[in-house]
């Protein structure tokens, strides 16, 4: 069952499912602007996410920040409520997969993995939208009163990783970043260490992984860097 999970003062996340391939949605509230992390596998994850927040008279976000393109983090943009932001790397991702979709029908995608058939039951529609504001690099957003550190950074899952900071709770949000590939899950060590350097670098005390509980960081760098 759903539930909502308070991290900090300022951030709340709804915990991952494995059968589904859900990742946790997270959420940051600013005194004027608040952010959610990921828009869900699906519009029906999305609006699961959207209930448990109005349970908590918690505002719907004004602006869902993506961290990677793969499916389960990005095929419920169409269902978010406000904007969303993604660098320009994981919007062409999304175009590509959208265009396939469209050209040769979802049966393709269906058939990658079983929980995606699982989240897609009953006929539901496979909708891929595009980010509606797009940025390289890095940037910093203010919510008032806490602000949202998004970074482009090199990781071993995808070549198009967003990592999200909050400064103010010292919180780091790193998607699927410390994974290996799709599908064969190989995680190139040069690229674990620059994601391992990365993280130091920023230096939180808390990481969210896309499909884990948070953690110290020091238990994040070492199974990044294992093997």
């Amino acid at each position: 069952m759903s539930r909502l999970e308070r991290l900090t003062e300022h951030i709340w996340y709804m915990p991952f499912e494995s059968e589904r391939d859900r990742p946790n949605l997270s959420y940051i509230k600013g005194d004027n602007w608040s952010l959610a992390i990921d828009a869900g596998h699906s519009e029906a994850h999305t609006r699961e996410f959207y209930e448990l927040l109005e349970k908590e008279n918690l505002p719907l976000p004004s602006i869902t920040a993506i961290t990677h393109w793969h499916w389960d983090h990005t095929f419920g943009m169409h269902a978010i409520n406000g904007l969303s932001i993604a660098n320009a790397k994981t919007n062409q991702h999304i175009a590509e997969i959208k265009s396939r979709i469209e050209q040769n029908g979802a049966e393709e995608f269906l058939s990658f993995d079983e929980s995606i058939r699982l989240e897609y039951a009953g006929g539901r529609p496979v909708i891929v939208t595009l980010a509606d504001m797009v940025f390289s690099g890095e940037m910093t957003l203010d919510l008032g009163g806490i602000h949202v550190q998004l970074l482009e950074a090199e990781a071993p899952h995808t070549d198009d990783s967003t990592l999200i900071y909050v400064p103010e709770e010292k919180v780091l949000f790193l998607g699927d970043s410390t994974c290996g590939e799709f599908p064969s899950w190989r995680k190139d060590g040069a690229l674990a260490r620059k994601l391992a350097d990365t993280i130091e670098k920023i230096g939180p005390e808390t990481c969210v992984e896309g499909h884990w509980q948070p953690v110290e960081t020091a238990d994040t760098l070492n199974d990044l860097l294992e093997g």
